[in-house]
């Protein structure tokens, strides 16, 4: 407000004619305060002042003084001048975390830092989605039904080839487990399902892809085992699901599964910032990270109870082994020197306790996600030696 200037909203002006009417005995104080939209007693007041201190007085008396909660323009300076050296580009919400959990800043309202962004031109407005319509409500409890996923995206930068971060998703709560792998294959899917059931326990359902990977592709002709059994065949996770009770459940596009699909979209908004602030370059150093509390973090965030409080995971039976169940199993003949072909690779059985297999017979071929393998007949191991048949050398015995 200059000297001899009075700055009035649209507002304010209104109500000063107002009060001129009042003052000319046009209409009365009453009529006034329904026509300013105020009470009577507000209306009285403002007659007061306006008799004191005239015009001025409808003029708001905190403009043009400076708040007590201001925040100094030195800190505002601090703050963003770190976020163009560190976090440029981040969101005010991120940038917000980031700016009083790692560098110990004075904490200001992510919509405070939004309007400074905007002004300084560091940051650009985002068009916000459409409202999300849910069609499926969420399951009402813990491992009743988790969705998995695996998202493809330059996770180390544009400059590096894309990866594929395995994510699972619990749907009653938004509990996440995430590991890095190079490729969506079957080891990466049993590898993140091992460590989902380390930490909570054995799921009931599993919502996926209608991937190869997780359903067996619908013309594959059933083994002769399977057709024997009257069983339809399985890829190796489905039959790892299946000695374990958890239900594979297809998903028919990308929306059907939108809460592990939205949860991608966090990652590949703060964990790719996340990677680049460590300098992380590396699957093994992202696993690092994902394992050291980024997603533990997240949970706390994002995570929500579920509507009952009762757990669906279970635990593991006794005598049952994760590496005995989430690995390869196939069906091979022994020859009549009991060699077993596998792979390319000869593996001759060996006397041992349990009496070898007639030749011709079947035996099972157990390969583990740490490559080890095992043999096996009738549920029993055998012992065996791997070799070479061109060159004869023989590797140590099994």
């Amino acid at each position: 407000m200059t000297e001899g200037m009075l700055q009035m909203s649209t507002r304010e002006s209104s109500r000063l004619k107002t009060i001129g009417q009042v003052e000319a005995g046009q209409v009365s104080l009453r009529q006034a305060a329904v026509k300013m939209g105020m009470s009577y007693r507000q209306a009285k007041r403002l007659w007061k002042r306006y008799r004191e201190g005239g015009d001025s007085a409808v003029v708001h008396r905190a403009r043009g003084v400076t708040p007590n909660n201001q925040i100094p323009l030195e800190v505002k300076r601090q703050i963003l001048g770190r976020y163009q050296e560190v976090y440029r580009g981040f969101g005010p919400t991120l940038a917000c975390e980031k700016l009083v959990e790692e560098d110990g800043l004075r904490a200001v309202s992510r919509e405070t830092l939004r309007l400074w962004l905007l002004q300084e031109k560091l940051w650009e407005r985002h068009r916000r989605r459409g409202a999300y319509r849910r069609r499926r409500p969420p399951r009402a409890h813990f491992g009743e039904l988790v969705q998995l996923d695996g998202s493809f995206h330059r996770w180390f930068g544009e400059e590096h080839n894309e990866c594929c971060l395995m994510n699972m998703v619990d749907d009653a709560t938004g509990v996440t487990l995430a590991i890095m792998s190079e490729q969506e294959t079957t080891e990466a899917a049993m590898s993140i399902l091992w460590a989902w059931i380390e930490r909570y326990g054995i799921p009931e359902a599993l919502y996926c892809d209608q991937k190869n990977l997780y359903l067996p592709d619908k013309g594959q002709e059933p083994s002769v085992q399977e057709q024997l059994e009257g069983r339809l065949p399985k890829g190796a996770f489905g039959a790892a699901c299946e000695k374990l009770g958890i239900q594979i459940i297809s998903a028919h596009s990308p929306q059907a599964k939108g809460r592990v699909e939205r949860k991608h979209g966090v990652f590949q908004d703060r964990f790719v910032k996340e990677l680049h602030l460590r300098g992380a370059k590396r699957i093994e150093e992202a696993n690092l990270i994902l394992q050291g509390g980024f997603t533990e973090k997240l949970n706390r965030k994002f995570s929500h109870p579920a509507l009952e409080q009762e757990d669906f995971h279970v635990a593991l039976r006794p005598g049952q082994q994760l590496r005995d169940i989430l690995c390869f199993e196939e069906s091979r003949s022994v020859t009549q020197d009991w060699v077993v072909r596998h792979e390319n690779h000869f593996y001759q059985l060996l006397r041992g306790r349990q009496a070898l297999p007639r030749a011709k017979s079947k035996v099972t071929v157990r390969r583990r996600l740490d490559g080890s393998i095992r043999i096996l007949h009738r549920g029993k191991e055998l012992l065996y030696e791997e070799f070479d048949p061109v060159n004869k050398g023989r590797r140590a015995a099994v």
